[in-house]
């Protein structure tokens, strides 16, 4: 092997090698070695952004054009990094109070991140299946990490069945590229669909594509295969449910924008359509299932499922700009989603952990800077300016109508509306309701440093938003080379 072909897919190589050194370390220093090795665990992923910062460059391609590396892929892994690396330092208070302190879960969240990055640095349906079921393996077993309930348990064998069906429609999909095109790399895929050889796309190729989508759907959770979300979110350890609703997701949604894009980009007014329906109905569910929840973890739940309909709305415009909008959207979104769930752990009575709505009431009265922390991540992700969240979905909009899409920007800025109302009611339950039982005190020193920091981002990023907005558009100009 071409020992160029190491420098490229040096950040994965050093959190597998550190995964499986952290996880001989642990046997033999037992459960309490939890705090060491998550701690090593998040220095190494900041090591892997770093080692990502200096190995990226111009496009790279690497072990046969199945692995790719451009501005897209660094923009994207940083996301995931970020994520990973800050659901491991907000696990560390409740794990140890749960009993549930073992230092198979960092390493866990490890493997699934080099996962991640595979999918996002993927050029080739298989080397997208692969980085896929390594991430989703690791992810089933978090789900169902708290071994002693038995709705964390349920989850993870909801996950893992429903999962295990979404890749088989994958792999089924992929089947039917290859059978009908020959091959499964992006870059050949890209060149036999130009157009340039005048003949259409072949009936077998399109069903398979939209069974690719179908699997994708599933990852991103996007209706109508967001079935598992709810009950997965709901069930699973909180920590786990912060992890599921960034990290992954992110990576997913790269991992979208990459196959369509790129060697599909060619047929986008074929998946446009596919698109387009998703994410209105991603929006429309979202909007209107989480009114009628009582469990804070599920209405963030159904909060996500219209999220990731927004954030489709970037992609449906197929154009750079839209790519662009999908970036900046899944870096605000990280950001909001780490703060709220942030909150969501520090909800805590007589030793116990707490998730109903109604549970909120008059928290402005008994901890006041929590409630405002929750009222800016709640504002952010109704879309208020000038908070974060409202760039955020101004950015996918704008592509929208810049593509002609009118009805689909109209459509997201209604539910929008909608979804306000519950976002709304969270905060009107914090600051006019009678107060209830305070919640425990202090705030662990780890939560507490990442709900300043992302209760500032959220707060500042219209007085410097250029960073993100650079870094989206250079990775967008990447997918967009003419």
């Amino acid at each position: 092997m071409n020992a160029t072909y190491l420098v490229h897919s040096r950040p994965e190589i050093l959190l597998a090698c550190l995964g499986m050194a952290l996880l001989m370390y642990g046997v033999f220093k037992g459960d309490r070695s939890f705090r060491t090795v998550s701690w090593i665990a998040v220095l190494g992923l900041v090591a892997a952004g770093c080692v990502l910062s200096a190995v990226s460059g111009p496009r790279a391609l690497a072990f046969g054009s199945q692995f790719v590396l451009d501005g897209f892929a660094l923009f994207m892994k940083w996301l995931v990094l970020i994520g990973s690396a800050l659901a491991i330092v907000m696990s560390l208070a409740f794990n140890e109070r749960e009993r549930m302190a073992r230092f198979e879960y960092p390493i866990l969240i490890l493997f699934a991140t080099v996962g991640m990055l595979m999918m996002i640095s993927a050029n080739d349906l298989m080397s997208l299946y692969v980085g896929l079921e390594l991430q989703s393996l690791s992810l089933y077993v978090i789900a169902a990490f708290n071994r002693d309930s038995t709705r964390s348990t349920e989850a993870g064998l909801k996950y893992f069945v429903l999962g295990a069906l979404s890749s088989g429609m994958l792999l089924y999909g992929a089947s039917l590229v290859y059978g009908f095109a020959g091959t499964t790399n992006f870059t050949a895929l890209a060149a036999l669909l130009d157009g340039s050889d005048g003949k259409a796309p072949g009936l077998g190729l399109l069903v398979g594509l939209v069974f690719v989508i179908a699997g994708l759907a599933f990852k991103i959770s996007a209706v109508p295969f967001h079935m598992w979300t709810p009950d997965v979110y709901e069930g699973a350890p909180t920590p786990v449910t912060a992890f599921f609703a960034a990290a992954p997701k992110i990576a997913a949604m790269a991992l979208t924008v990459r196959v369509l894009v790129g060697p599909f980009g060619e047929l986008v007014h074929q998946w446009q359509q596919i698109v387009i329906f998703v994410s209105i109905a991603s929006m429309i569910l979202g909007a209107l299932a989480a009114i009628w929840q009582t469990n804070i973890k599920r209405l963030l739940a159904y909060s996500s499922i219209g999220h990731v309909g927004f954030a489709l709305v970037g992609l449906a415009a197929g154009t750079e700009a839209g790519v662009q909008g999908v970036a900046i959207y899944m870096a605000i979104y990280l950001v909001m989603n780490v703060g709220t769930f942030c909150c969501v752990l520090c909800m805590r009575q007589y030793g116990r952990a707490v998730e109903g709505i109604e549970d909120l009431a008059g928290l402005s009265k008994t901890q006041p800077m929590l409630a405002l922390a929750l009222a800016i991540f709640m504002f952010s992700m109704a879309g208020i300016p000038p908070l974060a969240g409202f760039f955020a979905k101004l950015y996918v909009f704008l592509a929208a109508v810049d593509a002609k899409l009118y009805g689909l920007a109209v459509i997201g800025l209604l539910t929008s509306v909608v979804a306000a109302f519950y976002y709304l009611r969270i905060i009107k339950l914090m600051y006019f309701d009678d107060a209830k039982e305070s919640f425990e005190r202090p705030v662990p020193g780890e939560i507490g440093v990442i709900l300043v920091g992302s209760s500032l981002f959220i707060l500042l990023f219209f007085a410097y938003p250029a960073p993100i907005i650079a870094g989206a558009s250079a990775a967008a100009k990447v997918l967009f080379p003419g």
